[in-house]
């Protein structure tokens, strides 16, 4: 594949990304964020979500509970692995070894990062075995 080719391939990757993880939020927070990217490179995915606290987050944060807010995500975001993951090994066609999310309200931005696993590694079934 020449290096046109693959740079579009990549943008439609990132693109099936942003577009699946904004509609999870959409859905599951009430609202997307202002703006979502997705960056991919080699065997790293990073989406960031910016502007993506909700009306009552930012009412926590300014009475001094940002952390009680960063604790129901993390445990939103640990819910909705199996369905984040989904999306990127479906946009990209392969396996996600590691999910993170974090968020931080001083800029309101929330990164969720995937680690791909090797192409052919044993784990992906059609590495070499022994």
């Amino acid at each position: 594949m020449d290096d046109s080719a693959s740079a579009t391939d990549l943008k439609s990757q990132a693109t099936a990304i942003s577009d699946g993880i904004a509609a999870m939020h959409r859905e599951h927070y009430g609202r997307g964020a202002d703006r979502t990217r997705t960056l991919i490179h080699q065997d790293v995915v990073m989406t960031k979500l910016e502007g993506c606290l909700t009306t009552v987050e930012k009412r926590m944060v300014a009475e001094g509970a940002f952390l009680q807010v960063r604790e129901t995500r993390t445990m939103f975001q640990d819910w909705m692995r199996p369905r984040f993951t989904e999306i990127v090994e479906d946009a990209t066609g392969r396996r996600v070894g590691a999910f993170f999310s974090q968020v931080t309200h001083d800029p309101d931005i929330a990164v969720e990062l995937f680690l791909l696993e090797q192409v052919g590694s044993s784990a992906d079934g059609d590495g070499p075995t022994g």
